[in-house]
């Protein structure tokens, strides 16, 4: 718009020695892990959250409905349910909560030592928290891969601009016209580096880690539920506890929450 020409920021040699060494410090900087799990959670950043009220409205209807017939049957009654959550009439009428097998596992384990009853509230409660933080620290594997790749662009970029003027400098025997393009390609290689990585791969990593938030935020929800039912309060209680740890854009209203459970315990 200014009067620039566009072809001359057009260079696939720069663009393939930015790109070539930051993916050659990926898999040198990162262990196996870190790499599956970075290339494992790129593809997300292209969807959208999947913790949306519906679910959390989901999982809470489904937590009431699981702890309204332990309070009622006992313990044992759900033992078949937590077995085998995929065969139980209870969990097939949530097939939201269903498709997250992490989250029916972290579920279901707790539920598992709940019947044993050989837990107290506080020991269970120290187990959780140590759950979540190891799946809060799994999380952050992409994110800083992702976060140290951006911050080495900018250095990729500078290296590609001086292989840009020792090419100029061999040539200064050519037109000024001619000198000058050459200097403008060599410096298109700093120029690079520092878009890709504050406006492309930074806010990737930043994405990346909204996202892990999120998913960390349910299983809080799911840990404030039982812990609260353990300790004695009833389930229509226990489950408010749950609802009120979501962050506020996901967070049903009392009367929405109630409303829902009673359509799906009626269901």
């Amino acid at each position: 718009m200014s009067g620039g020409h566009l072809g001359a920021l057009f260079q696939p040699l720069e663009l393939l020695m930015i790109g070539g060494a930051a993916g050659g410090a990926f898999l040198v900087g990162n262990n196996g892990k870190a790499i599956k799990a970075t290339l494992k959670a790129l593809p997300t950043v292209l969807k959208g959250s999947q913790y949306t009220k519906a679910l959390y409205m989901e999982l809470m209807a489904l937590l009431f409905e699981i702890l309204t017939k332990s309070r009622k049957e006992g313990l044992m009654s759900i033992e078949g349910d937590i077995e085998e959550p995929e065969n139980s009439p209870i969990f097939s009428k949530y097939p939201g909560v269903l498709a997250d097998h992490h989250l029916i596992e972290f579920m279901t384990d707790y539920l598992r030592l709940m019947v044993s009853g050989n837990m107290d509230a506080f020991q269970i409660e120290n187990l959780m928290d140590n759950e979540i933080e190891t799946h809060h620290h799994e999380g952050e594997i992409p994110v800083h891969c992702i976060a140290k790749l951006g911050d080495g662009m900018p250095a990729f970029g500078i290296v590609a601009a001086v292989m840009g003027v020792v090419h100029t400098m061999e040539s200064v025997g050519i037109p000024p016209s001619e000198l000058g393009m050459l200097i403008a390609h060599a410096l298109v290689g700093t120029f690079l580096g520092i878009l890709l990585a504050y406006g492309f791969v930074g806010p990737l990593s930043s994405l990346l880690e909204q996202k892990l938030h999120e998913s960390t935020k349910i299983y809080q929800c799911v840990k404030v539920t039982l812990l609260a039912s353990l300790n004695g309060y009833a389930p229509a209680l226990s489950i408010e506890f749950g609802r009120k740890v979501l962050f506020s854009t996901e967070r049903p209203t009392f009367i929405e929450l109630e409303e829902h459970v009673k359509q799906a315990k009626s269901k």
